[in-house]
């Protein structure tokens, strides 16, 4: 008479258990209910994305007109102030952060068994869609998240429609900052048919560009943001100086539309036809 392994047996139903479990459907995670974010740029998506009541609370720059584009829209929300703390007493399922936001907050909001998401600022416009498609999926939001992405495609083939100019633009700000390859202003800035003079001098990132180096580019436009603070301020004297002045009577200045610049969404393609037409009443570059 063949014998039963004892061991062997006593295994059987819990191996058979075992693979009925992994068999099962797993049940969908259910959406999140009361949502946080504490960054500007997941605000606007937040708030872009969002379902009705879903998105309890947004920073307090989401309301500020000079880095955001939905002051009035964040005027709805609860705000705060990415403090840990303050978070906490709101009791959100998940909150949505950059990876630049406090990481003091980030840690021990995460320790507190709080879902923190964060997002890398967007360089691209394939980091844009990234993230509005991360946000429809953590929010459960696909549906929505798709059809900003298909706007903001559309923006760029009408964009696209419009031959390039290939007028050369220089983003000069406060302390002779400006914006090279790898940015979402360069970007932009190819969106709308525009030569980046910081690309050319080979500039990545951001970096400051001397008043000399700039008026050699001979740029054709001329590009700033936050030129009046309000009060004197030494990180402007750049702007005062004779030669930028002369500069700026020899090229095309335009304003650019800074807060639809600083996040990445549909919205950014606002500064593109904002260039694009400035760059269409200048004239072509001979």
């Amino acid at each position: 008479m063949k014998r039963t392994h004892p061991i062997r047996a006593g295994r059987l139903p819990a191996l058979f258990a075992a693979c009925l479990w992994l068999a099962m459907p797993v049940p969908a995670q259910a959406a999140p209910a009361r949502v946080v974010s504490i960054n500007v740029c997941t605000d606007q998506l937040a708030m872009l994305i969002a379902g009705e009541g879903q998105l309890h609370a947004v920073s307090a720059l989401a309301r500020d007109p000079n880095s955001s584009t939905m002051t009035t829209q964040a005027q709805a929300y609860a705000v705060n102030h990415a403090l840990a703390e303050e978070i906490f007493l709101m009791k959100p399922d998940l909150v949505l952060a950059g990876t630049f936001s406090s990481r003091a907050t980030v840690g021990l909001l995460r320790t507190l068994g709080i879902t923190v998401e964060e997002f890398a600022p967007a360089r691209s416009f394939d980091d844009v869609r990234e993230n509005i498609l991360r946000v429809g999926a953590l929010l459960d939001r696909q549906g929505r998240a798709a059809a900003l992405v298909a706007e903001l495609d559309a923006g760029l083939a009408a964009l696209a429609a419009e031959p390039p100019s290939g007028r050369k633009i220089a983003l000069y700000d406060a302390n002779s900052y400006t914006t090279g390859k790898g940015t979402l202003a360069n970007e932009i800035f190819h969106a709308a048919g525009l030569v980046n003079v910081a690309e050319e001098m080979g500039i990545t990132g951001s970096g400051r560009v001397p008043l000399e180096m700039l008026i050699v580019a001979r740029p054709d436009m001329v590009a700033t943001s936050f030129r009046d603070y309000g009060a004197p301020a030494l990180a402007q004297e750049n702007f005062v100086h004779p030669a930028f002045a002369a500069l700026e009577a020899q090229s095309q200045p335009v304003a650019v539309p800074v807060p639809n610049m600083i996040c990445g969404a549909p919205f950014t393609l606002e500064a593109a036809f904002v260039l694009q037409r400035a760059a269409a009443q200048g004239g072509a570059r001979p």
